[in-house]
């Protein structure tokens, strides 16, 4: 991806994204977890098996309730958020939870991916309570989520990944 980042389009996610979802899906996770997440796992992800998947969920999905955007560049998807309800044991009816919000590398820094929260914090409104989780060494997505907002509420949970017991924390913003 070049550094060079024309005009950004941010629109609902379709099935035929799946594939550009899923290359994005994996090059950020190769990138933003690199040294957190174990190497051998990190070097294993399949773009092709994680583009089933996404096709799968954008085509059956319970779209009523999940929303999935895209961030666009020319033709080609840079980035992607996807929130739905809360999936926590402590929501309230309501509340809203970031499932995923991921960035090809090379777009890191360009605004991307606040265009793409002020989209969904816009669609929310500003009295909905919204959660997410967030690796506990990812400072740099940590930076971002309390740059809009969120705020560790305390509540932190183990996650294996690739073999390793991993600390997640949870956000909140509402």
């Amino acid at each position: 991806m070049a550094e060079q980042i024309d005009e950004v389009t941010i629109r609902a996610a379709g099935p035929d994204d799946a594939a550009a979802i899923a290359a994005v899906h994996v090059r950020s996770w190769q990138e933003a977890y690199e040294g957190i997440v174990p190497e051998v796992y990190l070097a294993g992800l399949d773009p092709e098996q994680r583009a089933r998947e996404w096709a799968d969920h954008l085509r059956t999905g319970p779209q009523d309730q999940v929303t999935t955007w895209v961030a666009e560049s020319g033709d080609q998807v840079i980035g992607f958020l996807s929130f739905g309800p809360s999936r926590d044991e402590d929501a309230q009816r309501g509340d809203r939870e970031i499932y995923s919000i991921y960035l090809d590398p090379g777009t890191w820094g360009h605004g991307v991916a606040r265009d793409l929260m002020r989209t969904m914090l816009g669609e929310l409104g500003a009295h909905t309570r919204v959660s997410l989780w967030v690796l506990a060494d990812n400072e740099r997505a940590r930076h971002f989520y309390r740059r809009h907002g969120f705020q560790p509420d305390g509540v932190e949970r183990i996650d294996e990944v690739g073999g390793a017991e991993l600390l997640e924390v949870r956000y909140r913003r509402g």
